[in-house]
């Protein structure tokens, strides 16, 4: 596995497999790895023959009070990690590489509307702060195919309504949320939880999983449904962000004649760890 630092060095050496006529994956992350990682960096070597990742912590989408600095790096650990999984080349720039002006002073992506609701209304400029990163990031790599978890579904949507918006020549792949065997969606965040909230954690999946059921049997009063899951988790020791029902495509909430094509999100806190999670119903 090559390693480069550089938006020049990253170029070069895609350039020269596109000229061979090689197709290219690419994933990016933060770093800090888990499986999840890994299963996307395999799903891109299913998908191209030569791949990329990108580990960058990026500071335009952390706010004034959130993790930023404290935020693992572990570039070395990671390194190893994608070696083992057969990754071709990992990009690990600086963040005066990627913004080599002050934040404020760099031109921004911004994607209307799809950024105000769930993550978004907690988080004000965090969409803003993903869209611009992935937007330059697509431009250095400028591969064929990208490829995200749905873990963060509206991240996903985000992106791919950035990606049509801005006619990027870029396919953009979900993946399932991998998972540990009781249900718990994997993240960096999880390594703040202790062992007591690492018990009580998936009980987020198992509440989103109530209540898809639910639907599913014939409960249509959505605002019903999501006020006793929040109850739920309140009552187990989280503080909910927020748990909603809305359209898997645009973010939408549901009208009464939409049946299909919903996901049921949540986001909520146990101790210092936000997380976060999604299913279809």
């Amino acid at each position: 596995m090559q390693t480069v630092h550089t938006i020049a060095e990253l170029r070069a050496q895609v350039v020269a497999w596109k000229r061979a006529g090689e197709r290219v994956a690419f994933v990016p992350t933060m770093g800090n790895l888990h499986r999840g990682h890994i299963h996307l960096v395999e799903r891109a070597r299913e998908l191209a023959p030569r791949t990329v990742a990108s580990i960058f912590v990026n500071p335009m989408q952390f706010g004034p009070s959130e993790d930023f600095a404290a935020y693992p790096r572990t570039l070395e650990a990671d390194s190893r990690q994608l070696e083992a999984a057969g990754l071709d080349l990992l990009f690990a720039p600086s963040v005066a590489e990627m913004y080599p002006r002050p934040l404020e002073n760099m031109t921004q992506v911004t994607v209307p509307e799809l950024p105000a609701v769930l993550c978004g209304a907690n988080r004000p400029g965090h969409f803003t702060g993903v869209t611009t990163v992935v937007s330059k990031l697509f431009n250095m790599v400028q591969s064929d195919v990208a490829v995200f978890g749905e873990k963060d579904w509206q991240q996903l949507v985000i992106i791919r309504r950035m990606a049509a918006d801005l006619d990027l020549p870029v396919e953009i792949i979900g993946v399932a949320t991998v998972r540990e065997p009781d249900g718990l969606a994997l993240s960096s965040r999880n390594g703040y939880l202790s062992d007591e909230q690492r018990a009580i954690a998936p009980t987020l999946h198992a509440t989103l999983q109530a209540t898809a059921e639910r639907w599913r049997a014939g409960n249509r009063d959505w605002a019903r449904l999501e006020a006793d899951a929040k109850a739920n988790l309140t009552a187990c020791g989280f503080r909910p962000d927020y748990v909603e029902i809305r359209r898997a495509d645009d973010l939408q909430r549901p009208a009464p004649e939409d049946v299909a094509g919903l996901r049921i999100f949540a986001a909520a806190w146990l101790g210092r760890a936000r997380l976060i999670d999604n299913l279809p119903i």
